[in-house]
């Protein structure tokens, strides 16, 4: 299958997970479904030229993580409607088991906080086990 089939493809799936999960997600307009679903196959195709990116970009800095880094889409529960990436870092074998970095916000007064937990798992439903021994090292986020 040629790169131009592929993208077809690509696109004609989104289009119809969109479709099929618009009527759970009402609160998003289409777009930003398909928006969604690109960032996160651009971030999961894309992951390691953007981790190499980020290592450097901290390395200049002398804030280069260390252990084994790896970047995974974010998903986010709560407030808003973000898509984004985030660097983890930690041990080899447990970074390597990392899917997503599951992102839960709230609002307490005019506090916002953000807990960013690294999982195993890249599904928004039931309870995500919580990867090991890994941290967020970085952050890229887009909001919608």
């Amino acid at each position: 299958m040629g790169t131009r089939s592929r993208l077809i493809a690509v696109v004609v799936l989104a289009c119809l997970l969109a479709v099929g999960f618009a009527s759970a997600a009402s609160a998003l307009a289409l777009g930003d479904i398909v928006k969604v679903a690109g960032i996160g196959w651009l971030v999961t195709r894309y992951g390691d030229q953007i981790d190499t990116f980020i290592t450097r970009s901290l390395g200049e800095h002398e804030a280069a993580a260390r252990g084994a880094t790896k970047v995974v889409p974010i998903l986010s529960v709560g407030r808003g409607a973000h898509i984004g990436a985030a660097q983890v870092v930690g041990n080899p074998e447990n970074v390597r088991e990392v899917k997503a970095v599951f992102q839960v916000e709230g609002r307490i007064g005019s506090f916002r906080p953000r807990i960013l937990v690294p999982t195993i798992s890249d599904r928004v439903t039931g309870n995500p086990e919580r990867a090991k021994g890994v941290g967020v090292s970085a952050v890229i986020e887009f909001t919608i």
